[in-house]
């Protein structure tokens, strides 16, 4: 058997050294909060007096978010700077951030600074209670527009009737805390269509819901338009559910037993009282009709078979770029130490 070198025993001893929080930020574009979210956090985080890291993803940001990141991480050891090659999207952003993760407790937030750091102390003590996964859950919408909140309101009550056993937290974002175990399962999800609300339930695990205020962007413009939220919504329904194409074999029988009982009272009118008109207006009604339920259950079913494509050609979630990372100095002082005395 071979002996291990002096520098084999000090990176297995760094391997086996991880935080105990890691805080996963997706950032896009977020350079006007940037500086006040390192100094709130780091300022939480003091406070604690525990190990921890931030695990900073820039998805293809156009300001320059993705060179104050990597200044962060070249002047502390704590900071990682994960670089996508181009802009995937919020959902491949985290997963690529979760995926960098290293810590016992990872937290999820918003570079928007609308999800407080300082409401992380009250979330570990959930989680050192028994909680795997803490939720957080907005308390009030104060701000958003009443089209906004009647579509949320509406959307997390049909997503868990039309999703079985699974349950998501109503009124919650990506604002939570995961232990490692959760993580772990939820890393081993293979797909590329992904809804992280939704696989953060899926999971399962003992989850806490814990109601929050939802602070006001501190700086910047939310990126978020009411054609953004409805395809995010829409991507959760069919990620999760095949109630939509239910849906439209449901309408397609209504449909035709409609047009049979039409068709039936047009027959017996014409045969009772005879045919004054010629008929053109129901005709153009109901080809109209027809047609649109036709092209929206095709338009339904392409929605599935689109994703059943993607899956298929089996591409990379997410391309990264840059991992900016200083040497932990603690971690290698601690390391060699233990390989230079040996017990």
């Amino acid at each position: 058997m071979k002996n291990k070198t002096h520098s084999q025993d000090v990176m297995a001893d760094l391997a086996s050294v991880s935080p105990v929080i890691s805080l996963v930020i997706p950032v896009y574009n977020e350079m006007a909060v940037l500086p006040l979210l390192f100094e709130r956090v780091r300022t939480v985080m003091a406070g604690l007096d525990l190990s921890y890291e931030l695990v900073m993803v820039d998805d293809g940001s156009k300001d320059s978010s993705a060179s104050y990141l990597v200044e962060q991480a070249q002047t502390d050891e704590r900071v990682t700077a994960v670089i996508l090659s181009r802009n995937f999207g919020k959902e491949a952003a985290l997963s690529a951030g979760l995926e960098q993760a290293q810590g016992q407790a990872i937290i999820v937030l918003d570079a928007d600074l609308q999800n407080p750091p300082e409401l992380i102390p009250e979330m570990l003590e959930k989680w050192r209670e028994g909680a795997d996964i803490v939720a957080m859950k907005r308390r009030d919408r104060e701000g958003e527009s009443w089209a906004k909140k009647i579509g949320s309101y509406c959307y997390y009550r049909i997503m868990n009737r039309i999703t079985g056993s699974m349950n998501i937290p109503e009124d919650t974002g990506d604002f939570r805390l995961m232990s490692r175990r959760s993580l772990d399962s939820l890393n081993r999800l293979p797909e590329r269509n992904r809804y992280m609300k939704g696989l953060f339930a899926w999971v399962g695990y003992p989850t806490h819901v814990m109601e929050y205020d939802v602070a006001d962007r501190a700086a910047g413009e939310t990126k978020w338009n009411y054609f953004s939220l409805f395809s995010l919504a829409f991507e959760g329904i069919t990620s999760f559910s095949v109630a939509p194409l239910r849906a439209m074999v449901v309408l397609g029988l209504v449909t035709a037993i409609l047009g049979g009982l039409f068709g039936s009272w047009i027959v017996f009118k014409t045969l009772a009282f005879g045919n004054d008109l010629d008929g053109y207006p129901s005709i153009i009604a109901m080809i109209t009709f027809l047609g649109g339920v036709q092209l929206l259950s095709i338009g339904v079913l392409g929605e599935y078979v689109g994703k059943t494509y993607f899956e298929a050609k089996q591409r990379p979630l997410f391309i990264i770029q840059d991992v900016v990372q200083m040497p932990n100095t603690s971690a290698v002082q601690h390391a060699s130490s233990e390989a230079g005395n040996p017990s």
